[in-house]
């Protein structure tokens, strides 16, 4: 299970490297053709984590609740989004990962309750959850790197 966290930090860590480059108004564009922005995805990713691991596991998310209702599924960009909330959302795609990986080895999530992904996976435990992680990381990756081009 330890190489699906590697598997997730080391894309979120190219993804901050990918921002740097970037001003704070082309992070917050939504261009034509997109319902959201670079540095939405970059925070939905950390919210969809923490509700895929803690909260099916009946466990408080690490980060705050307003972060995670305003990134979490079914949700869209709802402010600008100023320098110092990027480099909090870029601290949690890292922080946040290692904190699971401790809490999983803390055998934190013994009380998974089962689901199944708009994809059609069944989920039954944190150990599957962890395997799901780097395919949806990766979708918001392609989307990252689809509205940098389009910028």
């Amino acid at each position: 299970m330890f190489k699906s966290i590697e598997i997730i930090k080391m894309p979120r860590l190219s993804l901050v490297k990918l921002t740097e480059g970037l001003t704070i108004e082309q992070l917050n564009k939504i261009p034509a053709g997109f319902n959201n922005n670079i540095i939405w995805n970059l925070a939905h990713m950390i919210a969809a984590q923490q509700g895929l691991c803690y909260r099916r596991a009946g466990i408080d998310t690490i980060v705050d609740e307003t972060f995670f209702m305003t990134y979490k599924p079914d949700t869209k960009p709802e402010k600008f989004i100023n320098a110092a909330e990027l480099e909090t959302i870029k601290a949690l795609l890292i922080s946040t990962v290692d904190q699971l990986e401790t809490d999983i080895k803390n055998n934190l999530f013994t009380n998974y309750t089962p689901w199944t992904t708009r994809y059609g996976v069944e989920i039954n435990n944190i150990s599957e959850a962890v395997n799901f992680l780097p395919f949806h990381d990766g979708l918001h990756v392609g989307y990252i790197m689809a509205l940098k081009r389009a910028l």
